[in-house]
């Protein structure tokens, strides 16, 4: 359990107040009508949904995909051998032998390469969850202790009448919980757009071979 984690409650409990008297609308010309339209949320139903948001799973991802690589460090070990023949049929085989152990693991282009940038999207986006619920957790527990918490709570109170001055708190409160998020979902897009390349689908790069030469000798030494 983080921070996040253990503000949640106290957190949602007054983002389902700001939400309700938003409902109502905020204030004309303020700050936090562009973050509305840019994230067609409001801030109670946004943090619910981050909540769900842990580095954990992203973090045993990584691992788990790292340790696939075990399996292609086996394969080239196995191909990687010499074969003590030759001949125009051990030519051939050396040649699909050389492209297979470049198509497994020879660059950033190779099966391992892309496993292994696979992990490390993984590890960013654990790094990035992390940090994200550290800010929003940052942000809920000044928001918590605010003045304009007071004023949300008195303008959200059954049978009282929302005045200007709860929706004008409101929409404070609104505008710093989905700044924090709007700033996490900038840095989960920069990170797709550096990883994304890298993690495009790999496809079989063949190389120039010679024509393969019939009716020559095939030696084979023990």
């Amino acid at each position: 359990m983080d921070a996040l984690d253990r503000l949640a409650e106290p957190g949602l409990d007054l983002l389902t107040r700001v939400d309700t008297l938003l409902a109502a609308g905020a204030p004309e010309g303020h700050r936090l009508w562009p973050l509305l339209r840019r994230m067609q949320v409001l801030p109670g139903a946004a943090v619910r949904e981050f909540l769900e948001l842990h580095p954990a799973p992203l973090t045993g991802a990584g691992h788990a995909v790292r340790r696939l690589v075990r399996g292609y460090d086996d394969a080239c070990a196995v191909l990687a051998d010499q074969v003590a023949w030759s001949g125009s049929a051990a030519a051939a085989y050396d040649d699909a032998r050389t492209a297979l152990l470049r198509h497994l693991d020879e660059g950033p282009e190779s099966l391992v390469g892309r496993l292994e940038s696979t992990a490390g999207y993984a590890d960013a986006l654990a790094g990035w969850v992390e940090s994200s619920r550290a800010a929003l957790a940052r942000a809920l527990a000044e928001v918590i202790g605010s003045a304009e918490a007071v004023a949300v709570h008195a303008a959200a109170r059954p049978g009282v009448e929302a005045g200007p001055a709860g929706a004008a708190a409101a929409a404070e409160i609104a505008t710093r919980v989905l700044g924090v998020l709007g700033v996490a979902y900038d840095g989960a897009e920069t990170l797709l757009r550096q990883w994304g390349p890298s993690l495009a689908e790999t496809t079989w790069r063949d190389r120039a071979v010679a024509a393969p030469r019939h009716g020559g000798t095939t030696r084979i030494g023990y």
